[in-house]
């Protein structure tokens, strides 16, 4: 007891040097989750460890933070691309890794708070020239949580818009805001703490509640790789598009709606240089040409990686997109099934449908397009909102929907999922087809043999002169096989053109299409 008066050493393990780099040397190199999961659990014990001088608390938490961050890119490298999590395995990922950035962050946001309370102090003058890198950090942590919010299609609440605002004017107020750092080691290249704010910035603005959560990724690695071309500023530039409140829990918005009153905590912002930059890339990526200094974290094909590329540029373009149809307000009950199976039972005729109407999910319609319909889901249950499983709802899902009272069904996917609560949540359907028939295809041969056949739903709407399309179970499109099939005692001749979509176990080919005699 006499000697702990005198020690300097924290009363916490890893006060000890030694037990840190035993700590750090067994982390499990063979299991990303477990070694996670027990620097997590080393964060949490650190949040009630008051007896650390400040200096040598933040190197603890660094040294922590550094030897995850394989461990954590690995595990969220598995959440996207895996398409077949179960949703058990899908919710301990995403918990484990959204819990980790936010108790990383918290801290960081520790270090600072104790710099501020006590900046006389051994400790505080030996961490001082460390706040940039704590900072861009915590910032960095919380940019991540945004991230992993936006693969559930979650809201994102004020705390998390504090979380970011708030240490980013503290930083531009002590002047070290735009000071250029590497953020990790495994990390190439400088950053800043203005510039990991405006990450986030730029992430939100880029609407990513239309993308899927590898799609998501994607975007983020871009909106990274052309932040540098972005302008943000303390004044309203002529090609600003969006602005923010930093000092408040409100995300940026469009300039379409001017802020109320000038406060020296608003800030601008524009894609400046970036857009006719990522136009350039589009152009290049549809030449099957990708810069080696594109870092995405890995290989994708241009099928993956176009849409995403063209999806920030309607956003980053100085005027927002605009909608194809005029909506129309509704409020009407729609019967909704999800799945190719369902889909095509329903569309192969009366009989076939009948049991699967009674399962049907009830969504409330609010606005009605020409292009498809506006729903909010008051009751998401477990299988709803997800990102995998076999009944989970995500962007790229088949549906097949009735309007109360109607008899007609329309085929659609779902385009737009945000939830509103845990319970609740607003999408957006794009309608493919209001004459959909399911039909059984046959790879065309000189016979008409039985065996073989492809389900397909025939959309008998909305092709150009000529052509159909036909919804297809995935990785069933095959552009070197031409398809037949009988309907109405007529033999119908089906020509491969093109994929026009991969959708979420679906694929639409567009046909050729004759009629033999």
């Amino acid at each position: 007891m006499i000697m702990k008066l005198f020690s300097s050493r924290p009363d916490h393990p890893l006060g000890d040097a030694k037990e840190l780099r035993r700590v750090l040397a067994e982390l499990p190199a063979d299991n990303s989750f477990k070694a996670v999961d027990e620097v997590y659990g080393w964060f949490e014990s650190l949040q009630s460890a008051d007896d650390f001088r400040l200096d040598h608390f933040f190197d603890v938490v660094s040294q922590l933070d550094e030897a995850a961050q394989p461990y954590v890119r690995l595990l969220t490298r598995t959440y996207v691309q895996t398409p077949q999590l179960s949703k058990s395995e899908e919710r301990r990922l995403w918990t484990l890794c959204y819990n980790y950035w936010g108790e990383v962050a918290s801290l960081y946001a520790r270090c600072s708070d104790r710099f501020r309370q006590k900046p006389k102090d051994k400790g505080s003058e030996a961490f001082r020239s460390q706040r940039p890198l704590a900072t861009a950090r915590l910032l960095a942590a919380r940019a991540t949580q945004l991230k992993w919010v936006e693969y559930r299609y979650d809201p994102i609440g004020e705390d998390l818009w504090r979380g970011l605002g708030q240490p980013y004017l503290a930083a531009e107020a002590d002047g070290y805001a735009q000071k250029p750092l590497q953020l990790y080691p495994s990390l190439p290249g400088l950053t800043c703490v203005a510039a990991q704010y405006l990450q986030a910035l730029i992430f939100y603005s880029s609407s990513m509640d239309s993308l899927m959560p590898l799609e998501i990724e994607l975007a983020d690695r871009l909106i990274a790789h052309f932040k540098p071309g972005f302008v943000f500023a303390n004044s309203c530039l002529p090609d600003c598009v969006w602005w923010v409140d930093a000092a408040s829990g409100l995300p940026p918005v469009r300039l379409a709606r001017q802020p109320v009153r000038a406060l020296p905590s608003l800030r601008f912002l524009s894609s400046g240089s970036a857009a006719p930059a990522l136009n350039e890339l589009i152009s290049s990526v549809e030449l099957g040409k990708v810069p080696a200094d594109l870092n995405l974290g890995g290989q994708y094909l241009a099928k993956v990686l176009l849409p995403v590329l063209r999806h920030l540029a309607r956003y980053w373009a100085p005027e927002p997109p605009q909608r194809e149809y005029p909506r129309h307000p509704v409020k009407t009950r729609l019967a909704v099934l999800q799945g190719f199976d369902d889909c095509f039972t329903v569309f192969a005729g009366d009989v076939a449908r009948l049991g699967k109407e009674r399962t049907a999910e009830s969504w409330v319609v609010e606005n009605v397009s020409l292009g498809g319909f506006g729903a909010g889901i008051d009751d998401l249950g477990s299988g709803f909102g997800g990102q995998f499983g076999s009944d989970a709802l995500k962007i790229g899902t088949l549906l097949c929907l009735q309007p109360e009272g109607g008899e007609n069904w329309v085929l659609g996917v779902l385009r737009r999922f945000s939830k509103d609560s845990t319970a609740t949540a607003r999408v957006g359907i794009e309608s493919l087809s209001r004459q959909a028939q399911s039909v059984e295809l046959r790879p065309r041969t000189t016979g008409f043999s039985a065996t073989g056949t492809i389900p397909g739903i025939w959309l008998r709407d909305g092709g150009a002169p000529g052509e159909t399309r036909v919804v297809l179970p995935g990785m069933s499109f095959n552009l070197r096989q031409s398809l037949e099939f009988m309907h109405d005692d007529r033999r119908y001749l089906l020509t491969p053109v093109e994929l026009e979509e991969a959708g979420s176990h679906f694929e639409i080919g567009r046909y050729r299409e004759s009629v033999a005699d």
